[in-house]
């Protein structure tokens, strides 16, 4: 995430949701904000973030710097302006919303045009999505998000592609199975090299980073006008034929 996130330019980015996890601590942007939804009602900001704002873009507003500031709000009703925002984080944000579709519609409409947005997601086809059924078959002590669904990687880029969001970049990783010790967790290392190289879709996690395509018309070079060359006028010629007595006119 600090690697996707270093080299994105502009000057407003969000974050939705998991506070645990400061994925714009590595960019550099002037305003950051982190919006928490009713599922963080009772998280409290560490000591080092700044307290709670609910009017977080004001024009001419004093430059906010250090840790983001945070809101509470809606994530299918964002308190920003269409076209306002510059880089969008979700981290595994799509799969604790209430409604994913409504919320990655929300994060296109307050994009910028050439904004970006990074998703992390969990890969239902790896070793953490297996565990996951099984905590939904009944062992609950192997879920992995219990209040949550995972959504598959290419179902997601469907989706960003409906919405006009060009996906630029995106991969797997974490090929390790969910342990709890320290130890296991270490001695399966081998594992990380081994999956990036034979199995790389089979990642636990997966990163997209899609960018918002302005759609239009462009006008490209000098257009000429072909000139039409007028046409003469059909002529109306009168004849007089001699028919049985009579005279007829053509």
């Amino acid at each position: 995430m600090d690697r996707l996130v270093a080299d994105i330019f502009g000057f407003h980015a969000l974050q939705l949701g998991l506070p645990e996890l400061d994925g714009l601590r590595m960019n550099r942007m002037q305003h950051r904000w982190l919006a928490l939804d009713a599922a963080y009602a009772h998280w409290a900001p560490p000591s080092g973030m700044s307290p709670l704002v609910h009017e977080p873009l004001v024009e001419g507003g004093e430059i906010l710097n250090g840790a983001p500031f945070s809101l509470r709000c809606d994530f299918e009703a964002l308190p920003f302006p269409s076209n306002s925002l510059d880089l969008v984080v979700l981290p595994h944000a799509l799969e604790l919303a209430r409604d994913p579709h409504d919320t990655l519609r929300e994060v296109e409409r307050v994009l910028v045009p050439e904004g970006r947005v990074v998703i992390a997601g969990f890969n239902p086809a790896s070793l953490w999505g297996m565990w996951q059924r099984m905590g939904r078959w009944g062992a609950r002590s192997a879920l992995v998000l219990p209040q949550g669904e995972f959504i598959a990687y290419w179902r997601l880029r469907d989706w960003l592609r409906l919405l006009d969001l060009e996906v630029e970049a995106g991969g797997f990783g974490c090929y390790r199975p969910m342990v709890r010790s320290e130890q296991s967790w270490a001695r399966l290392s081998w594992m990380e090299h081994a999956g990036d190289r034979w199995w790389p879709v089979l990642g636990a996690v997966y990163f997209v980073v899609a960018v918002k395509r302005a759609r239009g018309m462009r006008l490209v070079g000098k257009i000429k006008k072909a000139r039409v060359a007028p046409s003469a006028a059909p002529a109306v010629v009168a004849q007089r034929h001699q028919l049985d007595g009579h005279f007829q006119q053509d």
